[in-house]
């Protein structure tokens, strides 16, 4: 059995519609788990939806998509080198229409190395503009009073406000002033080590989800079936929130990592191992699991709309109206 010969600037155009979709969807929780993943001793939000409450009645409804930009903007080259690499070296990697496990470990390996050339940047700028209103929220400011009014008062918490002067050009300028292009890409190594284990268990999973029930012992001259839309939008949930789950620790220490701006009594680290032995030592090891739900409830929803554009060939009907 073979699959079907897909083009590369197809898939391309695949993945990028894809993340689009996807991200539009499911943003303000990604920017609710980057928020709760940084709390280190002071409680800005006691969960998920608590944050986005607060962020909410602080910043409006657009205050839940801040940093979108950076990832609406980044995230077409970021699904589409994923998808489209994993589709390539399982073509490559195939014998006869057939992959074995290995493969298909192999292939996702593959692909999350790919995409780190543009996650590490992306999630570098979409950290630092999503982690701003939790940094707000926790600055305090004194009240203003005539000078004959004795001694100031003590400060008082400051509620998160809109003028967060943050930009990504803003950001990026000054990383590229600072630091080089090496700024852009702190914590590269935390995001590999998180996206290829990623991919190595996200892309096997799917696939062998999206082919329960439909018949693999036709000739080799078959197409093999694509599976309806309704199964692949559950295999890509399915193996997206396993993942995603399994992951999280991972994502914590990156997340961490490339937060350039920390709250009062934050740690700042100097690596993967320093990171995670001061979070073990201070926090326990229940931190690595902060965000979890909310990672799960990001990129269950991200991948099953993802697999779902993917599959409904966009790309190809695009090509063929140009065409």
């Amino acid at each position: 059995m073979t699959e079907k010969k897909v083009s590369l600037t197809a898939k391309l155009i695949n993945g990028g519609v894809a993340g689009l979709v996807g991200v539009t969807c499911v943003f303000p929780i990604d920017l609710a788990k980057t928020r709760l993943q940084n709390q280190q001793g002071i409680r800005a939000y006691k969960g998920m939806l608590d944050c986005l409450a607060k962020t909410l009645r602080s910043d409006g409804y657009f205050g839940c998509y801040r940093g979108a930009a950076v990832n609406l903007t980044l995230v077409t080259p970021e699904k589409a080198i994923k998808l489209a690499a994993n589709d390539v070296f399982r073509q490559k990697l195939s014998k006869d229409g057939k992959l074995p496990l290995w493969g298909e470990v192999l292939a996702g390996c593959g692909a999350g190395t790919c995409q780190v050339v543009v996650t590490t940047p992306m999630e570098m700028l979409k950290i630092q503009l999503q982690d701003a209103g939790r940094l707000a929220a926790q600055r305090p400011v004194a009240r203003p009073t005539p000078a004959a009014a004795g001694p100031a008062p003590s400060p008082v918490p400051h509620p998160p406000t809109r003028p967060h002067k943050l930009s990504a050009t803003g950001i990026t300028a000054e990383l590229l002033k600072t630091r080089g292009l090496a700024g852009l890409y702190k914590g590269a190594g935390a995001t590999l080590l998180r996206d290829v284990p990623f991919s190595m268990i996200y892309f096997p999973l799917f696939a062998n989800l999206n082919a329960l029930g439909r018949d693999q012992t036709g000739s080799q001259s078959d197409v093999q079936e694509r599976a309806p839309f309704w199964q692949s939008f559950a295999a890509g949930c399915t193996a997206g929130s396993v993942a995603a789950v399994a992951v999280t620790p991972l994502d914590v220490i990156k997340t961490r990592l490339q937060t350039l701006q920390k709250g009062e009594g934050e740690d700042t680290y100097r690596g993967i191992i320093d990171c995670t032995q001061r979070i073990m030592r201070r926090e326990g090891p229940q931190a690595f699991l902060k965000g979890a739900t909310c990672r799960a409830l990001v990129i269950a929803p991200l991948f099953g709309i993802a697999q779902v554009v993917y599959f409904l060939g966009v790309g190809e009907t695009l090509l063929g109206l140009l065409g």
